[in-house]
């Protein structure tokens, strides 16, 4: 998201955010812990999910455990005659943006779908299904027809000029919508990824809710596919701020796979494998995962596909998942710094730490965090070989080493023994670049702020935020590792909820050693 300073804004278009790694597989030998480490991982599994209700736009809930947010954007929508209450702030402003709220809602769901027992047995499955909820019903309102979908509410530029309580806001609360004139392939397709993920995360526990989530993502495919074009050319008030660099291609091969895995139909699947070279899911070697950059998670979910069904798929489909699964190995092996040519792999902060770039870097961690941890745990299931990197072998243990590796960096292990999970450990940054965290709350000063008072009063204030914002992942280190906890330090201060969603499902996975140690005690 696009940071400011009062009255200035900054494109930010690589920034995303993420939160960090994860680790894991069936052998659970490969995580030697102590109990009170490995409980760090189910403490932290629970502030990353309580993130989410302070991100909350619309009416909150009886039961929201975030009090110090209240009631904002109850509005949303009317000056267009559609109710487009509820769904996410996406960082520290008043903004809902469609493209990384739909992100962050199929990254929540793939944490679940893959580690929803391990978040069971911590106790927070009800509170990762609502997360996902709270921003599947918003999509459902935002898509008012097979061909119409409203994706953002709000305005960058007005929004950066005020620094407003969401409960306060007085700045452009215009609505922007795709449809079939002004289409929007990325946002559509990744709103029918995350429907279809969300889906299968609902299937057994509310099948009613799980058949209407899928009857719109197949829609919305549908929609994305027939109607192709660059979303940031249709909505412009997005371009600034989220602009696709990768195109639509990635989303479309992306939500195919979803609908696959949520379907099982063959349609799906055959539509990933004739589009791979067209779409560049099967040619891009990549070494970044984001909001915008998916070809790594196609490529993962691809392999996933080829390793359960290999002998069961037609010889042209298994010929293009290898191509898949070349490409995925080739992140994989950036990450652990295994290509030959350093080029091709992702540099490292003197104490280890993945590194993408300065803005708001840990949100690359958080995606290969992730991703490292399926693809060790798909590897362990399938009892296949490991990856063929450039410098040598690779197996689940190596990934699963630098996915705990960076999630122990992210919970405090470095060198200024600093926790990016704020809320976590005994030192977190205390200034988040955050309008609600710091700020009053209404229950505590009812009087209303307006856009240059809260800049006088708030974001100039010196000291800690009144509100700790318990999970929210900052944009971290720079690459010598260093960290200036100051609220206009935005590219390492502000949080975004797609820093934070990949890695609910490196912790969920990563609590169950809490689980294994106590056993044998």
């Amino acid at each position: 998201m696009v940071m400011e300073e009062k009255g200035l804004k900054f494109s930010c278009k690589h920034v995303v955010k993420c939160a960090i790694f994860v680790v894991l597989l069936m052998n659970n030998s490969l995580f030697p812990s102590s109990v009170s480490a490995s409980s760090e991982y189910r403490e932290a599994l629970a502030e990353s999910l309580l993130y989410f209700e302070a991100q909350r736009s619309g009416r909150l809930p009886y039961h929201q455990r975030v009090q110090w947010r209240g009631h904002s954007g109850l509005t949303d929508g009317l000056e267009q005659g559609v109710d487009l209450v509820g769904g996410y702030y996406d960082a520290g402003d008043n903004v809902k943006f469609g493209l990384p709220m739909a992100f962050t809602v199929t990254m929540l769901s793939w944490g679940v779908a893959e580690y929803g027992e391990d978040m069971a047995a911590a106790g927070e499955l009800r509170h990762a299904m609502e997360a996902i909820k709270w921003g599947t019903d918003y999509f459902v309102k935002a898509h008012t027809q097979p061909h119409v979908l409203w994706t953002q509410v709000g305005d960058g530029d007005t929004d950066h000029g005020c620094w407003q309580r969401p409960e306060d806001m007085t700045t452009s609360r215009k609505a922007h919508k795709v449809d079939a004139e002004r289409p929007g392939s990325e946002v559509a397709a990744e709103t029918a990824a995350a429907m279809a993920a969300a889906s299968v995360v609902f299937k057994q526990t509310d099948p009613h809710y799980s058949h209407v989530l899928l009857h719109h993502a197949q829609q919305l495919f549908e929609f994305a596919d027939k109607y192709r074009g660059r979303y940031d050319e249709s909505v412009e008030a997005a371009a600034e701020y989220y602009p696709s660099e990768s195109g639509y291609g990635d989303e479309l091969l992306w939500a195919a796979l979803w609908l696959h895995r949520a379907t099982g139909k063959a349609e799906y699947l055959d539509y990933a494998v004739d589009n791979a070279h067209a779409f560049n899911g099967a040619a891009w070697a990549v070494a970044e995962f984001s909001w915008d950059i998916k070809h790594a998670g196609v490529q993962i979910l691809a392999s996933k596909i080829l390793m359960e069904k290999g002998r069961r798929l037609e010889e042209e489909q298994v010929k293009t998942l290898e191509e898949y699964r070349y490409k995925a190995e080739h992140y994989l092996c950036a990450c652990l710094n295994m290509n030959l040519d350093d080029a091709d792999n992702v540099r490292r902060t003197p104490a280890g730490l993945l590194f993408v770039r300065p803005w708001n870097n840990m949100q690359y961690v958080a995606g290969a965090a992730f991703l490292l941890t399926v693809f060790a745990d798909y590897l362990s299931s399938a009892g296949g070989s490991g990856l063929r990197c450039g410098r040598g072998l690779a197996g689940p243990r190596e990934l699963a080493a630098l996915a705990r590796a960076q999630a122990d960096y992210v919970l405090g292990a470095n060198p200024a023994g600093m926790s990016y999970l704020v809320g976590h450990g005994r030192a977190f940054p205390a200034m988040v670049h955050h309008r609600a965290a710091s700020s009053a709350s209404q229950r505590e000063a009812k009087a209303f702020v307006g856009c240059a008072q809260g800049y006088d009063e708030w974001y100039a204030r010196r000291g800690a935020n009144p509100h700790v914002l318990v999970g929210a992942v900052v944009g971290g280190p720079d690459e010598r590792d260093a960290f200036a906890d100051e609220r206009g330090n935005y590219m390492q201060t502000e949080a975004c909820t797609y820093n934070t969603a990949p890695l609910v499902g490196v912790f969920a996975r990563l609590s169950r050693l809490e689980g294994d140690q106590r056993d044998k005690i």
